[in-house]
């Protein structure tokens, strides 16, 4: 970089060549400046593809799990919860709980399915299972319904850039 900034004649100068020469010098040195530039920006889009594949396929996975297992959360719910006075915030377990108390990012760190489980929570039922006042809760859940959207905005980029994909191959 040095030595594409310094003015062609003291460069030229100093190495005891012609303008002509070092322009050539100068130009070739920008060409492998520029192509660094451009394989450090490649690897990154291509860091930022294989992350969104992995998001979806955690995601998709997730989605794709038997749904025997919510059922057996109901029924445990529902079988257990014979009195009226318990409240809503049975549908969220106690690892989620923890994690919402305890994490300064809770939405980073819960699954996307834990997250539509918060949301689905009344705030004020929330704030209750957590002993946190309402605003505090309602900060909480808009900060989950954010996280959400933008996983699944993920989602519909990376099916997009799929379809993309798979349309350039079958192009002659």
């Amino acid at each position: 970089k040095v030595l594409i900034d310094v003015p062609r004649s003291d460069l030229a100068e100093e190495l005891a060549q012609s303008e002509t020469k070092v322009q050539v010098l100068q130009d070739t040195l920008q060409q492998v400046l520029d192509r660094r530039e451009e394989e450090r920006q490649s690897r990154q889009l291509l860091e930022l593809y294989l992350e969104a594949l992995k998001t979806e396929d955690s995601i998709l996975s997730k989605v794709a799990e038997p749904e025997a297992a919510p059922r057996k959360e109901m029924d445990v719910v529902d079988t257990g919860t014979s009195s009226t006075g318990t409240s809503a915030t049975t549908a969220l377990s106690g690892q989620i709980l923890a994690a919402l108390k305890e994490k300064p990012a809770p939405e980073l760190c819960l699954d996307s399915q834990d997250l539509e489980l918060v949301l689905k929570e009344d705030t004020a039922a929330l704030a209750s299972a957590l002993g946190w006042d309402k605003q505090k809760a309602g900060a909480l859940r808009e900060a989950c319904d954010q996280e959400l959207s933008k996983r699944l905005r993920q989602v519909q980029t990376l099916h997009s850039l799929r379809s993309t994909s798979k349309g350039k191959k079958t192009l002659p």
